[in-house]
């Protein structure tokens, strides 16, 4: 699952190399699950309800401009149908820096679950 750059992370990117904010990477990264396409403005419906919850997720050394995810997450999902996912800074709130589609919806009813294993997420820069 291939990633694209929110627009506040965007924002931040080019701030930062034109030196005109300074940066810090955020010390944890949080995998959501929506039920529509977050976009690049963070306007996708996240999962609330039931054992929801953000889990936090990890990334392999970069290499090529290329890091893919290292650990592997497992959601208990309310129900619904589940079309998207995004990389987040905070466990809740907070700001959407990468987000892509599940190649088909996952449909669960309350109290299924979504496995992402990993290596499934990836992030290149191009």
């Amino acid at each position: 699952m291939i990633a694209q750059k929110s627009a506040y992370l965007r924002s931040k990117m080019v701030k930062l190399v034109t030196n005109q904010q300074a940066f810090s990477a955020p010390s944890n990264l949080y995998l959501a699950i929506y039920s529509s396409d977050p976009t690049i403005n963070d306007a996708g419906t996240e999962a609330v309800g039931g054992s929801y919850a953000r889990q936090q997720l990890s990334f392999a050394a970069e290499s090529n401009g290329t890091a893919q995810s290292n650990t592997s997450e497992s959601f208990t999902m309310p129900a619904g149908t589940w079309t998207h996912w995004g990389i987040r800074d905070a466990s809740s709130g907070g700001n959407l820096l990468y987000f892509g589609a599940f190649d088909i919806a996952i449909v669960t009813a309350g109290g299924g679950t979504i496995p992402i294993a990993s290596g499934d997420i990836s992030i290149t820069e191009e």
